[in-house]
C-alpha cells in the first residue's frame, strides 16, 4: 500500500506545483486554494508512507518522479521547453531511481 500512496502523493504533489505558477504570487484565490490542498494531500499521503518506507527512499522517488511530472506538465500546460542539458538531468534522475528500486536493500519491494 505504501507505493500506492506515495503515487498518489506524487500526483497531489505535481497538481500543486504545476498550481503555483497560477497562482500569481499567491494573489488568486483559485490557484492558491490548488497549491494549499495538492501540498496538504501529499504530505499527509508521504507521511503514512514512511511508516514503511525509509524516508531516503520515499523521499528520492517522490522527488524525483515529482521533477520528471512537473516538467512534463510544465511542457504541456506553459510550452517551457527543457534543453537538453536539463533532460539530461531530469535522466539521470530517473536513472537513480530505478537504482534504488532495483538494488537497494533499504528499499522495500
Amino acid at each position: 500500500m505504501a507505493f500506492v500512496y506515495l503515487a498518489l502523493a506524487i500526483v497531489a504533489e505535481v497538481i500543486g506545483t504545476s498550481a503555483l505558477k497560477a497562482t500569481e504570487g499567491f494573489t488568486r484565490p483559485g490557484p492558491t486554494l490548488i497549491v494549499v490542498i495538492g501540498y496538504g494531500i501529499a504530505f499527509y499521503l508521504l507521511s503514512l508512507v514512511l511508516r514503511t518506507l525509509p524516508v531516503g527512499v520515499a523521499y528520492a522517488i517522490w522527488a524525483g518522479m515529482g521533477i520528471v511530472l512537473v516538467t512534463l506538465v510544465a511542457l504541456l500546460v506553459y510550452g517551457q521547453r527543457p534543453d537538453p542539458p536539463a533532460v539530461l538531468g531530469i535522466a539521470l534522475i530517473v536513472t537513480g531511481v530505478v537504482v534504488i528500486q532495483l538494488f537497494s536493500r533499504v528499499a522495500v519491494h
